[in-house]
């Protein structure tokens, strides 16, 4: 396959039409929002194990944004990233109007909409600030790795880049959600947990990354270095 992928910059990526990316982007923000929305007020046991439903599918995001930065480079990557972080601002801020809305007499779905929708301000800001530092550093490992390892090793960089990114944001949602509610230990082992399970579900994911990265690269027919790139959150659009 790389046989017949011309290498491409990342300035010049980022200045490229591609075929697919629009759904790519659109994917990585509906499961972003969806797994936030709708696996994070519960809590499963299976065989023992108590967990957030929402681990399941979160960490799909991050394999899409391995799957955007490898495939389209960190400068298009970024732009998913802030696509992600203001959909995750506008939900924060609907949800908070609508349970506060005055309900119709006679409707009784209150209390199950606020238990579902009602998040404290800690864990609605946990969330977001999580997301946006968390993705960077995943896009930013990514990125930097292809360049190290002249695009080999695709494992390494997918999983390496999970390892710091989820560390990123286990680090910060868990402290800023629930320090002084739950204990120091109860913070602590949580934050590990979710961290460990996050980084091998990644693994265990890996040859679905590489099937999916396979077909994108194929069709859109280069592969992007992000050499020369502005690696900052806030670079602008003419420097990239």
């Amino acid at each position: 396959m790389s046989t017949q992928l011309s290498r491409i910059d990342g300035t010049t990526g980022a200045r490229r039409h591609f075929r697919y990316f629009d759904y790519l982007m659109a994917a990585f923000v509906a499961i972003l929002l969806l797994s936030n929305l709708i696996g994070a007020s519960k809590l499963a046991t299976i065989e023992g194990f108590t967990f957030g439903a929402g681990i399941l599918f979160f960490p799909l995001s991050y394999v899409l944004g391995d799957v955007l930065t490898e495939v389209y480079g960190y400068a298009n990557a970024r732009r998913c990233v802030w696509m992600g972080f203001a959909a995750l601002i506008f939900m924060a801020v609907m949800s908070t109007i609508v349970v506060a809305m005055p309900p119709a007499a006679g409707w009784d779905g209150q209390a199950a909409y606020e238990s579902v929708f009602g998040s404290t301000w800690r864990i609605v800001a946990a969330s977001v600030l999580a997301f946006w530092a968390g993705e960077f550093v995943n896009s930013f490992v990514m990125a930097k790795m292809k360049i190290w390892t002249g695009g080999s090793k695709l494992w390494a960089r997918t999983i390496g880049s999970t390892f710091f990114g989820q560390a990123v944001d286990s680090l910060i949602f868990y402290p800023v959600a629930f320090l002084g509610i739950w204990s120091t230990e109860q913070v602590l082992t949580v934050m590990v947990t979710n961290w460990l399970l996050k980084v091998l579900w990644e693994a265990l994911l890996t040859p679905v990354t590489y099937a999916v990265v396979g077909w994108f690269k194929a069709r859109e027919g280069v592969d992007v270095f992000d050499e020369g790139i502005d690696f900052s959150p806030f670079a602008k659009t003419e420097s990239v």
